[in-house]
């Protein structure tokens, strides 16, 4: 399955903030949405990502005082993406090997949608239900 169809699946909606929100806004923004993760992006487009984990993470570094302090600060800068063409397979791969759960879809330069673990583990239970039942069929019939 590509992630072409993982996104027709699920749709292609990314939510995104400015580097300069503060993170009190981000977190707001995290928990009224019920994401994990948002894409940052200014007006040359996406810049970075950032996520609950960052978050905590600079929670526990900084204090709250952190919540004032923009996304900039605390956002991840070196994304990895994939494009609508690749694997689900592949896009499995590179969570594991980058230790990432959020991955933008990016085409063409365009950010067109982003793809979470949930969303591989969803799929991939829907391919193994299938096998299954195909299996099923095949050994009834047979």
């Amino acid at each position: 399955m590509k992630i072409a169809d993982v996104l027709r699946n699920k749709g292609a909606g990314v939510l995104t903030v400015s580097p300069d929100m503060t993170i009190a806004e981000l977190v707001a923004g995290l928990v009224t949405r019920n994401v994990g993760a948002m894409v940052v992006v200014d007006a040359t487009g996406p810049v970075g990502i950032v996520s609950e984990r960052d978050v905590l993470r600079s929670l526990h570094s900084h204090g709250v005082d952190v919540l004032d302090r923009r996304v900039a600060d605390i956002m991840t800068t070196q994304v990895v993406t994939c494009t609508p063409a690749d694997s689900v397979d592949v896009l499995s791969g590179l969570m594991t090997t980058n230790r990432v759960r959020h991955v933008p879809v990016v085409d063409g330069g365009a950010l067109t949608g982003i793809v979470s673990i949930g969303d591989v583990v969803k799929t991939r239970m829907e391919e193994l239900e299938a096998q299954q039942e195909h299996l099923e069929a095949y050994i009834t019939q047979g």
